[in-house]
Parts: structure tokens; sequence; C-alpha cells
């Protein structure tokens, strides 16, 4: 006589039909299988993690451990292989293309022959080149005229349109970007536009036009802020990175934290010098978030715990 599953009763499990007894039976082995099965596989995992694949420290790698070996290289050179037929650049077409040479050949190769028309589909070769760069200055000259009536010096204003800065707006921008999406220091900064464009300008000019960029980009910025905020789920990360003290705020060279919120509508980057939970909230907000960072996944850790990544969102009602 078999044991009926628990929350059975004796009774009624002795007066089930035999054939209804046995699939209950096999119902709840197999339920069991599927929890060892799972318990198997998670500690398996724990066993397997080493600090190549988790965020153990590789102090942490036992005695035994055995980094896998290098993989043996191919034997043959980087790049094109000898013999192989060559690939170039795809052809611009026509209507981009700015001038036209034509080449004809003057004599035949064989016999000598003078060669006269036109090749009705010819060959094509395009070089790409970009023109002599050369800064474009622009004078601004203030008259001050003296009034005949009155003898009071006035003094021309500059336009509108004219940037009081002795940098344009192109220029600026690219200064902007070559310090964000291309993040150069303000020396290789300089070093480029001094080499590649002809622009000598010094590290305090950097400076200003980078600070004048982010007053500008403050309102874009906080309008993408509250857009991603919008969002049901966000992925926020935080990683070190270097920080000066350009503005003034990092006096004693603290080590600084490069923060990025992605969502669907908006990527919002922010840098500062804390990845505290204050810090967090200022790029996330203060609203209600589950931690769904990649040992909370596995389980290796409470949900309640903030793990390095996580992701943000509202929790379950």
């Amino acid at each position: 006589m078999s044991t009926p599953p628990a929350g059975i009763p004796e009774v009624d499990w002795l007066s089930w039909p035999p054939e209804a007894r046995q699939f209950t039976l096999a119902q709840q082995q197999e339920l069991q299988l599927t929890a060892l099965a799972t318990e198997l596989a998670q500690l398996r995992e724990r066993v397997n993690r080493s600090s190549r694949n988790s965020s153990k420290p590789p102090s942490s790698d036992g005695p035994g451990f055995q980094p896998p070996g290098r993989r043996k290289g191919s034997g043959r050179q980087r790049g094109g292989q000898l013999g192989h037929p060559g690939s170039g650049p795809e052809l611009l077409p026509i209507e981009r293309v700015d001038a036209v040479v034509e080449h004809h050949p003057d004599v035949c190769r064989r016999c000598g022959t003078l060669l006269q028309g036109e090749d009705p589909a010819p060959l094509r070769h395009q070089v790409i080149e970009i023109p002599p760069i050369t800064p474009v200055v622009i004078e601004h000259r203030l008259h001050r005229l003296v009034c005949p009536c009155c003898s009071r010096r006035t003094c021309a204003m500059l336009p509108a349109d004219v940037e009081a800065s002795h940098y344009g707006p192109r220029l600026s921008g690219l200064v902007g970007l070559l310090g964000s999406a291309f993040p150069l220091s303000f020396s290789k900064t300089q070093a480029l536009l001094d080499q590649l464009l002809g622009v000598a300008i010094s590290r305090g000019a950097i400076a200003k036009i980078r600070e004048r960029l982010s007053a500008v980009l403050a309102e874009p910025m906080a309008q993408a802020l509250a857009a991603a905020r919008q969002q049901p789920v966000a992925c926020v990360d935080e990683t070190g990175a270097p920080t000066g003290n350009a503005d003034g705020n990092n006096p004693t060279g603290k080590r600084g934290w490069q923060w990025v919120m992605v969502t669907p509508v908006a990527t919002v980057f922010s840098q500062g010098l804390s990845r505290s939970t204050a810090r967090r909230h200022r790029i996330a907000g203060e609203q209600l978030w589950r931690d769904c960072g990649e040992r909370s996944l596995l389980g290796l850790q409470p949900p309640a715990q903030p793990a390095t990544a996580a992701v943000l969102g509202a929790p379950d009602p």
C-alpha cells in the first residue's frame, strides 16, 4: 500500500481507484525531480563560479582552479591574406562625386596602334580626400564715434548673431564633442585643434566653452531625464571614471563615478563624486524600485539588496 501524498487523508486516499493513485504519485515524483534538478543546477553554478565568470576576486579561486589556456593561433598574419580577392570601399554615387577625370589609353598595348573613342562602361576608381582646412577668422571692428552735438562717445554693438566669445558656434560645438562623445583631455584637444585645424586655444578657453555648452544643454538634459524617469523600467549602472577639478568642485582629486540610465526613450549620463543612494536618486528619482541585478535574478541575494547593476522599475502591487 502506497503512502498518500501530503494533504490527502489516508481514508480518502484508499477510496481512490488504483489508476488515480498511480497518476497522482507520478505527478508528485515529477515535481520532486524538477525541484531536485533545479537545485542541482544552482549548486553546480556556485561550484563552477570563479573570478572569470562572476564578480569574485581572483584571490578567491581555489588552488585547483585552472584558467583556460590561450587559444592557439592559426599561424596566419592579420589582415588580408596573400592571393585573396580584394574588396575596396564601396563606390559613392555619381551625384556625390565632386570631379570626374577621364583617362584614355593612347596606343594599343599589343601592336601600338593609336586608339580613339569612348568606353561606354569604364572602370571606376574613386579617391576620397579632405580639403586643406584653414580656419576662417572674421574681425569685427566696433567703431566709437563722438557726437558733434553733445560730445558723448558711442561705441557700436556686436550684432545679435555674432558670438561674444572669440570662438564661433561650430568650433565651440567641436570642442564640446571632443570632450564628450570622444573624451579627449584638455591637452589632446589643444593638440588636435592646433595640428589639424590650425587653431591655437588655451586650456582655460576650452574649460569656458565646455561650461557654456553645459549651461545651454541643461534644459534638454532635464527634459531627457524627466522622460526617462517616466518609463516603467530603466537600466541604471555606474562605473569609476577619472574626474578632474575643472569646475572647482573636486579640489581633493576624489575619484569620480559615471552613471548611466538607459530607457527606450532616452539614455542619460551623469558624472559625480559618489555612488551613494542619494546620487542614484539624482538620476533615477526617488520612486520605489526593485533590484533585478544579475545576482538577484540567480537567487544569490535578497531582492531588497541593491546590486551594482540594477533594473529599476515599479514593484509588484
